[in-house]
């Protein structure tokens, strides 16, 4: 099956969508796609035709979003808790993702003409190295494409990349190129396998689970969450439309909640900045000075060589990731 599934919305569904698009529409969903073992054994089939299936019904939500301008998805394709089910199984979905990311490398005209730039997003090392490799070559294949993105989380758990952003943190201050004082939460933000997308809009979750199942944590916070009861293999557009339908209805409590959360965070960084400068001018002797201007400049100077700070780490951090990405996909080569 082909990860790209063209062709146009049925009258019904163009009918549907039409209404949809006069509210808010998401420029970014999650999935987490639940329910494969569980339609395999309702229709009595080997679980490795369950996630067959369940690949089938990604390549057309992924015709599905495209249709009603939603850019970006990301889905929860293999967590690393996978790994401790039961060798036949795990054998299996690691076959399966071999033979679609094969498949991938052979429909880059169809990735180039729609634009579609493939992310992979998770402790890569985790996998076998032939896998790494089929993987980076796909991500470097479509990096340059930007009209939409699929983010596929694979060897991934949300603990996992929180942890890891903090260990590029660190590094960056044991290599000089940060000072404690940059560590933030907008830097950790900045840290995450996700740095190159927005938070999304939904999550949908399939098959009945009301949990997150540690996918997308820190991203999701202030997304509208839609809990489903389908399983996953038998998602449909009306799925979809309902899950859109209930993010507009709460559109509005969202957005506001993320306004606060910025503003407080934008706050809570100039108490920090102040603090410093009143510490700086303390050291010099200054600290009864009234001059305001002179507070204003040394925050303005503290603030630009934090930022310069920052942006030079984070392109040395992306460097260090596109080099190893880059090595891997020219070893395969």
């Amino acid at each position: 099956m082909s990860w790209i599934k063209e062709g146009e919305l049925s009258l019904w569904e163009r009918f549907c969508a039409n209404i949809i698009k006069a509210g808010p529409m998401p420029k970014h969903i999650a999935f987490i796609m639940d329910g494969n073992r569980r339609y395999a054994k309702k229709c009595q089939v080997e679980r490795q035709e369950g996630h067959s299936q369940g690949f089938n019904k990604l390549a057309e939500t992924l015709r599905w979003c495209l249709n009603l301008g939603i850019l970006e998805v990301t889905v929860y394709a293999f967590s690393i808790e996978n790994f401790k089910r039961s060798k036949n199984e795990v054998d299996g979905l690691l076959d399966l993702a071999r033979q679609k990311f094969t498949s991938l490398m052979e429909e880059q005209e169809k990735l180039e003409k729609h634009g579609v730039c493939i992310r992979v997003l998770g402790d890569l090392h985790l996998l076998p190295l032939d896998l790494q490799e089929q993987i980076a070559q796909a991500v470097q294949a479509t990096k340059n494409y930007n009209k939409c993105f699929l983010n596929v989380c694979f060897a991934y758990t949300s603990r996992h990349e929180i942890t890891n952003a903090v260990r590029e943190m660190a590094w960056g201050v044991e290599q000089g190129l940060l000072d404690p004082s940059d560590v933030s939460e907008s830097l950790l933000d900045k840290c995450l396998y996700t740095n190159h997308s927005p938070h999304p809009d939904i999550l949908i979750r399939t098959s009945g689970e009301v949990r997150l199942s540690d996918f997308l944590l820190w991203q999701t916070s202030h997304s509208c969450l839609v809990f489903q009861p389908i399983l996953w293999p038998e998602y449909t557009f009306w799925n979809l439309c309902e899950a859109i339908f209930q993010f507009q209805m709460n559109h509005n409590t969202l957005q506001k909640a993320r306004d606060m959360y910025a503003k407080e965070r934008k706050r809570h960084q100039l108490e920090r900045d102040q603090a410093a400068v009143a510490e700086q001018l303390l050291q010099e002797g200054l600290q009864a000075s009234g001059d305001v201007q002179l507070r204003r400049t040394r925050l303005r100077k503290l603030s630009a060589r934090r930022e310069e700070r920052v942006q030079s780490f984070l392109q040395a951090l992306e460097r260090k990731r596109a080099d190893w990405l880059a090595r891997l996909a020219t070893t395969s080569a």
